[in-house]
């Protein structure tokens, strides 16, 4: 069993009270409040993005956090970040710390791939596409941040300009992209 919720685990058969006793006994853990792991579960890297995914099932990792995903960064985020539509309810999780981007339109639902860490699906931004973010969202993130990310794609993603000028253009920010892609050509 990888991480599971309280639900999941009902519809598998494990019913509420058979649950509080495998976690009287040890044998599972809970994570957060209705999420729960095995106890013999070894964690990988990605494990609070798997908690977070499973406590937020809407959200799409964006930012600072797809960046490290796509190893685009060097920066180690405090924070998760998760795109929301501009109308979501704000998630409620003790922990870890989100940082909550609002998105609407196709800068929500275009360039979101998914990836399976211990069982649990994790929706992320591609690299193409959190670059673009990362000038939208310049002035919270740090201009520096954006432009690393920038070389970083360009260096990892050659080949991947025409993904990242249809991101720029849904975002709103190739004009704004432009002078860094021209210094860095």
């Amino acid at each position: 069993m990888g991480i599971a919720r309280a639900r999941e685990l009902e519809a598998q058969g494990i019913g509420r009270a058979q649950l509080s006793r495998l976690v009287r006994e040890g044998l599972v853990l809970r994570q957060s409040r209705g999420v729960y792991v095995a106890a013999h579960h070894a964690p990988t890297a990605e494990h609070t993005l798997a908690q977070v995914a499973k406590r937020v099932p809407e959200g799409i990792f964006c930012l600072l956090t797809a960046l490290r995903l796509h190893g685009l960064t060097t920066q180690a985020p405090a924070e998760v970040w998760v795109a929301l539509p501009e109308k979501a309810r704000r998630p409620r999780l003790d922990y870890p710390r989100l940082r909550i981007a609002r998105f609407s339109g196709e800068a929500l639902s275009e360039g979101i791939e998914a990836r399976r860490v211990e069982g649990v699906t994790l929706r992320v931004y591609s690299a193409a596409k959190t670059v673009a973010d990362c000038f939208k969202y310049r002035n919270k993130i740090g201009i520096d941040v954006a432009v690393e990310a920038l070389r970083d794609f360009s260096r990892k993603h050659r080949g991947g300009a025409n993904d990242l000028a249809r991101y720029a253009r849904i975002c709103r920010v190739a004009r704004v992209m432009q002078p860094y892609l021209d210094a860095i050509a």
